[in-house]
């Protein structure tokens, strides 16, 4: 059985907890079990959890879930881009698939809860990868 952690970003709560209910409901329709799930305050502090997590022997895969809604400044094309190069940099160093269930940057708060399916794809990708993984 694949063993999964599950990393969920605060911030904007109310479309992060729907990306996790998405997440889990993918998990149990692919028959595996989410090991572990660590609420982090927004997306920026999911790469601390998700290393954490991917250092678990019995963690097969990390999937992490968040939202980054536009702002009056860049700001979020800021997060988004230091987030996804920290996620990638955690499952090359841990040789460990860590997929990027997170939506945005420029988006509005209507399009992220529009995208919450992104929780079930990022879990998809997750136990995917170690399918296909030697």
């Amino acid at each position: 059985m694949v063993n999964l952690g599950l990393v969920v970003a605060q911030f904007n709560a109310s479309v992060t907890e729907r990306m996790a209910e998405a997440a889990e409901d993918a998990a149990a329709d692919r028959g595996v079990e989410i090991d572990e799930t660590v609420h982090v305050p927004g997306v920026y502090d999911s790469p601390l959890a998700a290393d954490r997590l991917a250092r678990r022997e019995e963690i097969d895969a990390v999937a992490v879930v968040g939202a980054v809604v536009t702002g009056d400044t860049d700001h979020d094309q800021v997060i988004s881009d230091a987030t996804a190069e920290s996620l990638q940099s955690v499952g090359l160093d841990r040789d460990t698939p860590v997929t990027f269930g997170i939506t945005g940057p420029g988006q509005s708060g209507a399009e992220a809860r529009e995208r919450v399916e992104k929780g079930a794809a990022a879990v998809d990708a997750a136990v995917d990868m170690v399918e296909v993984l030697p």
